[in-house]
């Protein structure tokens, strides 16, 4: 997973973004920063899912603080984290990872026991045994209620001139491996 991270610091979170995010929760007993990267479906806010369900360590933490940092694409701010348990938003989440990803999630049901186009109280099952995050990014206002600490909104898009030259180099590649998926 660290490769991940890499792909960012270089600069391309533009081109692996459309895959991944990485989400940095506060450690729950360290207070320390961790950072997942994690596939996400953007539709007015970004979800990922913890497919170990409430037990995903990254999901616990934003129990226990719901205040994230996210880099997506060429985005980097910090949002608020809303955990989802119920299991009828879950299975509407897959519904739209279904209908934008069939292989993808398709493989995924199939290596869960059912079947590619699984009927609405299959998807309802499966999503029990699931937990989604809903993140949305703060926007002027602090992502902390004002008895706390105030974090502001960063938001950056990363033109250095050492990245931008990498990205000349390596995006074409990328490209190609992303269109031969």
């Amino acid at each position: 997973m660290k490769f991940n991270r890499i792909w960012y610091s270089l600069g391309l979170g533009p081109i692996v973004g459309r895959l991944f995010l990485l989400l940095t929760t506060t450690g729950r007993k360290s207070g320390l920063p961790h950072v997942t990267p994690l596939q996400y479906e953007e539709d007015d806010v970004l979800y990922v899912a913890a497919a170990r369900g409430p037990k995903a360590d990254w999901f616990r933490n934003i129990i226990a603080n719901p205040n994230v940092e996210v880099r997506v694409k060429a985005r980097h701010f910090h949002a608020l984290a809303e955990p989802i348990t119920d299991p009828a938003p879950i299975a509407n989440f897959l519904e739209l990872r279904l209908r934008r990803h069939p292989r993808m999630v398709g493989a995924m049901l199939r290596s869960e026991g059912l079947s590619t186009q699984p009927d609405r109280a299959q998807l309802e099952q499966y999503a029990a045994k699931i937990a989604l995050v809903a993140i949305r990014p703060c926007g002027d206002e602090s992502c902390f209620d004002k008895s706390s600490q105030a974090i502001k909104t960063r938001v950056s898009f990363g033109d250095s001139s050492t990245a931008h030259f990498l990205f000349g180099l390596i995006a074409p590649v990328m490209e190609s491996l992303l269109r031969h998926r």
